[in-house]
């Protein structure tokens, strides 16, 4: 099947779905189960794949209640001939498989490049080998941008990374660009901000910041703010981000561009805390001066201009940021053993 023609993206874009068959890769983490939550309510046949790799955020309780739903595929998309295989027969490719952690990829740059690099071009030539008609939707990162020459930040901004992690999302960006472009395989990208919400990674801190903050409020722990908190993000519910999927999966119109997935108004680091404390009923803060390894890939004020895509596709966040905090506290005061091992002690903050 085809993807819809560009008139039908404001309107049945979730009916598209009905039958199709959908690969969402990196499907047992974050975004990607949530996306396979959406496409199952959406009457689609689902294949998850995930490497499961521990560090990462594959879960299999991500998939609790649909997991009779969807088929999974334990493998690692570095897998050539994995991938050969898995591609095939698929109407559209979510490819959400990565290494998002920018300390991770200071530390171990090479690991990233496999990952973030390597293995989309793994992607992307099983689908132009053994499935040229498919759509791939990529999940690209506001991280491209580094720091941000002006605000709000468009996709016209330049692509300066500060990280190894930004670097290789970016060449994995235009890896999907060009097969778009070139060899006709449709593609596009999703460069996201801040996306928060339920089945997000909590084990370590290394991911992000709002989910340790999340966690440490959930313990009713110390959450320790850099510098003097009044650096500026923007935040997206992760159903929103979820929906900007599957827009883009649906579309003509999104193929070979890349749209900012931001979220509403921008809110600082110490105004995010206070709202999170007081939606938690628990935890504290404290200000501390910046590590310097953090501080030396920080990238500042950043919030995204979100209006390419809304012109394009439709899309538009609507979570309030409040409501988006209370329902993911109260996702994890239910499950948290499934995403915090009851043994562990961490300590650190962000």
């Amino acid at each position: 099947m085809n993807a819809a023609s560009p008139g039908r993206h404001q309107g049945d874009y979730r009916e598209f779905y009905r039958g199709r068959r959908v690969m969402i890769t990196g499907g047992l983490g974050f975004i990607g189960s949530t996306v396979a939550h959406q496409l199952v309510e959406l009457d689609a046949r689902v294949l998850v794949v995930d490497s499961l790799i521990p560090e990462y955020g594959g879960n299999l309780f991500n998939i609790d209640g649909i997991e009779d739903r969807v088929r999974v595929n334990v493998a690692d998309v570095r897998q050539q001939s994995t991938m050969n295989y898995l591609v095939r027969d698929h109407d559209v490719i979510f490819n959400l498989a990565g290494q998002v952690s920018h300390i991770d990829s200071m530390q171990d740059p090479y690991t990233d490049l496999e990952i973030n690099c390597r293995s989309q071009l793994s992607i992307l030539e099983a689908c132009r080998r053994y499935n040229p008609a498919v759509k791939v939707v990529f999940a690209g990162t506001r991280q491209v941008y580094g720091r941000p020459d002006s605000l709000p930040v468009t996709e016209t901004h330049l692509v300066k990374p500060t990280d190894v992690n930004g670097i290789n999302k970016a060449a994995g960006e235009y890896y999907h660009l060009v097969y778009n472009n070139v060899f006709g395989v449709r593609a596009c990208s999703l460069r996201l901000t801040n996306v928060y919400g339920p089945r997000q990674l909590l084990k370590h801190n290394r991911q992000g910041f709002i989910a340790w903050f999340i966690r440490l409020a959930l313990e009713d722990r110390e959450i320790q703010i850099y510098g003097d908190g009044k650096q500026l993000r923007d935040f997206v519910y992760v159903d929103d981000a979820a929906d900007a999927f599957l827009r883009a999966g649906a579309s003509e119109a999104s193929n070979g561009h890349v749209f900012n997935v931001g979220g509403g108004d921008p809110i600082s680091h110490r105004d995010l805390v206070d709202l999170l404390i007081s939606t938690a009923g628990t935890g504290r803060s404290r200000y501390v001066e910046w590590p310097p390894e953090k501080k030396a890939i920080d990238i500042g004020d950043f919030y995204a201009d979100s209006s390419l895509i809304r012109q394009t596709l439709g899309w538009q966040p609507v979570m309030p940021l409040r409501e988006g905090l209370a329902r993911t506290l109260t996702f994890y005061r239910a499950n948290m053993e499934r995403y915090v091992p009851t043994t562990e002690s961490t300590v650190g903050a962000l």
